[in-house]
Order: structure tokens, then sequence, then C-alpha cells
């Protein structure tokens, strides 16, 4: 019968919380990284025509895309393989830690980061001429999507990484996967075969439901803003389930190959 002391501790994961968010400030390049850089992107608002929706939703898009791949994924993969390396993970499992209070307390620092970003993104591009997001209900179901998909992956991820400095290597094919499927409206003359598999990326997914919550934006092709509040959630049903579809394959991935101890 599993006792108390061996189900999940709340108490238990927020004190190893404060632990990794302690060592996470104090590496004040990986701070850097994850609460600096992903903000960078919106200094393109002041390029070109202000105000215009097409250069606003490049810039949030290319953020919001930042925000999951540094704060989240990132620092989340080279902070678990570190911990393993130093068996500082191993150590601790044969403690009161659980498996799931380890997984949860390294990464709530970096997703804490991502989801104040995003929030903070908000006044930054309204100051700069881009409109309030039209649902943000929608916008904050998609950055909660995403940080729990790239934490996912960033576990996956961590079991053919070797070390901290191989992560810079093994994190490109996700990096890719998500990147690529913002550039597909950006590809003229891309067949309709490719142009559809890559919609269905998470990136892809990621950007339409982006372009939906914040612009109203009616498809990723489409250059103003022709959806309300209420007409934004019809065409956010198909991003939605491709990202949940890799969030969920992001997790029994990661469940089927965790590696709590360094290769022999």
């Amino acid at each position: 019968m599993t006792t108390l002391a061996h189900r999940f501790s709340a108490r238990r994961t927020a004190g190893l919380t404060r632990w990794n968010t302690v060592l996470l400030s104090r590496n004040r390049l990986a701070l850097f990284y994850a609460a600096v850089l992903p903000l960078l992107p919106l200094g393109t608002l002041f390029i070109g025509e202000r105000g215009s929706p097409l250069v606003g939703a490049f810039a949030i898009i290319t953020t919001f895309l930042v925000i999951a791949l540094f704060p989240v994924y990132y620092n989340v993969l080279s902070q678990f393989v570190s911990r393993r390396d130093e068996l500082v993970l191993k150590r601790m499992r044969t403690g009161e830690s659980r498996d799931a209070e380890l997984l949860v307390s390294i990464a709530l620092p970096g997703v804490g980061i991502a989801l104040l970003l995003t929030v903070i993104a908000i006044p930054i591009a309204a100051a700069l001429g881009q409109p309030l997001p039209v649902n943000p209900v929608l916008y904050g179901a998609t950055a909660v999507l995403a940080v729990t998909m790239f934490t996912a992956f960033a576990y996956w991820t961590a079991a053919w990484t070797k070390n901290a400095e191989a992560a810079q290597l093994t994190s490109m094919p996700i990096i890719i996967l998500a990147s690529i499927g913002p550039m597909t409206g950006t590809i003229p003359d891309m067949p309709d075969l490719l142009r559809d598999i890559l919609s269905r990326t998470p990136g892809a997914a990621m950007s339409d439901l982006v372009r939906l919550g914040w612009f109203g934006f009616d498809g990723p092709e489409a250059t103003e803003a022709t959806l309300t509040f209420a007409g934004t959630f019809g065409p956010a049903v198909g991003p939605l389930i491709v990202m949940a579809a890799w969030t969920y394959l992001a997790v029994v991935l990661a469940r089927r190959s965790m590696r709590w101890e360094p290769r022999a």
C-alpha cells in the first residue's frame, strides 16, 4: 500500500523548485537566454509600418517560439542533464524525493519565466502599436500547452544527450521541427503536400494559434483580422489537436526513455 510519504508532495516540490531557481539565477548566461533573449524579437516592431499586423504577427510569433525553446526546452534539457551527470538526481531519488517531484521542480523555473514573458509581451507589443489579443483565453491556453509540450520534449531529448555540452547538438532536431512550421507561410510556390505536412508540425500549430488568439487571423495566409473572440474558437480546433497530439507523443516518449544516471 502506498503511504503518504511516497505520494507527490507539493511542499517538497516547492522546496526543490526554489533550489533550482537559485541555481538558474546564479548562471548569468542561462538567465539571459531564459529571461531576456525571448523578448528581443519584439524589437522588429520598430521596423516597417508602425502598427502593421503582419510585422506584429511575425514579431510576436517569433517571440512566442523563442520563449518556448529557451526558457523551457533548452533550459530544462540542460538542467536535467547537468543534474544527472553530477549524480544529484541519483542521490535525491534514494531519499524522500519522488521522480515526479524532481521533474516538476526542474521544469517550473523555466516554465514560470516563459508564462510570465508571454504576459509581459502583451503590454510591450501594445505600446509599440499592436492590438491587444482578440482571444486572451486561446492565447493563454496556447502558452500553457506549448510549455507542457516542450518540457516533455526536453526530457525525451535528455535520454540521448550524453552531457550538457552535447545538448547543443541533440536539441537541434526539436528546434528545427519547431522552427520550420512558422516559416511555411513565407515560402512561395511550396508544394501543397509539403505545406500540408509542415502545417502539422508543433511550430506551425503554435503559430496558427497565436495568429488566431492575438490577431484574429483566419488562416495562415491571412493579412488582416476578420475573426472576433467567439469566431476564433472554431478554426483553433485543428491546431489545438495537433499540439495536443505532439504533447501526448512527447510525454509517452519521455516516460519510456527516461534515464536517471549517466551512461556507463
